[in-house]
């Protein structure tokens, strides 16, 4: 749980909303969980406590539209206690938590387990996303209205498919009955069939089963035209491609209710990272082409990307120790989103403005919330600097995943302290 303390000063910051240009160094004043005041009206405040953040860059709490808590689960893979922790030390004040879940979260009964372990055992907020379909089998449709009165903030697939058009065609008719948030992740299962690496280059050299960017795009387009029709609000997750991006684009313009999100390893990584037959990057949807890398680094500058996702996905070390087609997808990167973006940042391929932009005030506005700092606004905030470095480690790490995308580096920005509703979610050790 948070720590509580009723009053927090934070001075010497440079504060950044993610909704505007360059930080500007001002005080922020938390009392009550709420932000009592910022500027010099804080700075004049008493607290009982002051935190000097000079050299700081304070943003409000990220929100991540993708992450798996393995909670209901068996544990081997790590729980919500363990992996909200790790967000929390990211810099997260909020995640979504996938319905892929041991049982699914197809049911009330579910969410509300989600609910009540979270509410006794996490340090930040949770918000559970249901299953759209029962089990998550893309077949039969799951009491959705039921799911979003229990507390679910969206419904989808995971990171599975529907089983084809019509039951897509159903769900999102329901769902805009409702006003219904649908998540899904666009691939078309037949064209994916057991492939595990983008179908170029690197795949053909090695001898490894692809995937084609057409199982994405196809299936973004067949999502893209159902939205049109059914006038659902339609979130795409995890998008790998630059057609894709340009087709959401295109549906936004003809005023389609669409958003998406990209993973924070597609914007930094390659098809390349597969070379050395390497199964930490075995990730779903697969790393493509560095155009489509660029691509996606424009849709998130030019805001057709609404949110970077950690799309974090603990796993015990058995599912990555076998050759790549034989080892279970996903990074464990909750950690670690910052740190990335930063090299982006680095690189002159993000401002950090855009960076912060899309882990904060982005994804608050696709589950219908607002992040920005202003007086009277839920403290929900993040203090890193980003000229401190860390490394990822079987010391440092606080997911139970191991398998991180830089392992054994130095890594830009360190979380300094995290707070949730005022309360003190993570904050950096002394020394």
């Amino acid at each position: 749980m948070a720590s509580p303390t009723n009053s927090i000063l934070i001075i010497g910051g440079q504060l950044m909303d993610g909704t505007d240009g360059a930080p500007r160094t001002t005080a922020v004043l938390v009392r009550d969980g709420r932000v009592a005041a910022l500027g010099e009206a804080a700075e004049a405040a008493t607290a009982d406590r002051v935190v000097n953040a000079t050299g700081c860059v304070v943003t409000p709490g990220f929100v991540d539209l993708s992450c798996n808590l393995r909670e209901p689960g068996n544990g081997q893979k790590g729980n919500i206690a363990s992996e909200t922790r790790a967000a929390a030390r990211g810099g997260f004040t909020t995640v979504c938590a996938s319905p892929q879940t041991s049982p699914v979260n197809d049911s009330g009964a579910v969410t509300h387990l989600i609910r009540d372990v979270a509410a006794a055992r996490s340090a930040i907020r949770v918000l559970p996303v249901g299953a759209v379909t029962r089990g998550l089998e893309g077949d039969m449709l799951s009491d959705m209205a039921g799911l979003r009165a229990a507390g679910c903030v969206a419904l989808g697939n995971g990171s599975l498919p529907v089983r084809n058009a019509r039951i897509l065609r159903r769900c999102m008719a329901y769902a805009r009955t409702f006003d219904i948030t649908l998540m899904f992740s666009p691939e078309n299962q037949a064209l994916a069939a057991d492939g595990y690496a983008h179908d170029g280059v690197v795949a053909a050299r090695l001898g490894l089963l692809g995937i084609p960017e057409v199982a994405e795009t196809s299936a973004v387009m067949e999502m893209l035209l159902l939205a049109e029709e059914t006038g659902v609000r339609l979130h795409l997750s995890q998008l790998s491609s630059a057609r894709s991006v340009a087709m959401v684009a295109d549906a936004r313009a003809r005023g389609v209710a669409v958003t998406a999100d990209v993973a924070m390893h597609q914007l930094l990584f390659t098809e390349d990272a597969l070379a050395g037959f390497d199964s930490r990057y075995h990730v779903r949807p697969p790393l493509r082409t560095e155009a489509d890398r660029q691509g996606l680094l424009a849709g998130v500058r030019d805001g057709v990307i609404s949110a970077i996702v950690s799309q974090h996905q603990p796993h015990d070390s058995a599912a990555k120790q076998a050759p790549i087609g034989h080892t279970e997808p996903g990074l464990s990167t909750v950690e670690s989103v910052l740190s990335m973006g930063l090299i982006l940042v680095e690189r002159g391929e993000l401002t950090l403005a855009q960076l912060v932009g899309a882990l904060s005030h982005g994804p608050a506005t696709v589950i219908g919330g607002d992040s920005r700092l202003a007086e009277g606004a839920v403290a929900d905030l993040c203090v890193f600097d980003p000229q401190a470095t860390w490394q990822p480690d079987d010391a440092s790490l606080l997911s139970a995943g191991r398998h991180v995308p830089l392992p054994g580096r130095a890594l830009p920005g360190v979380v300094r302290l995290t707070l949730c509703d005022g309360r003190i979610a993570w904050e950096q050790p002394a020394g």
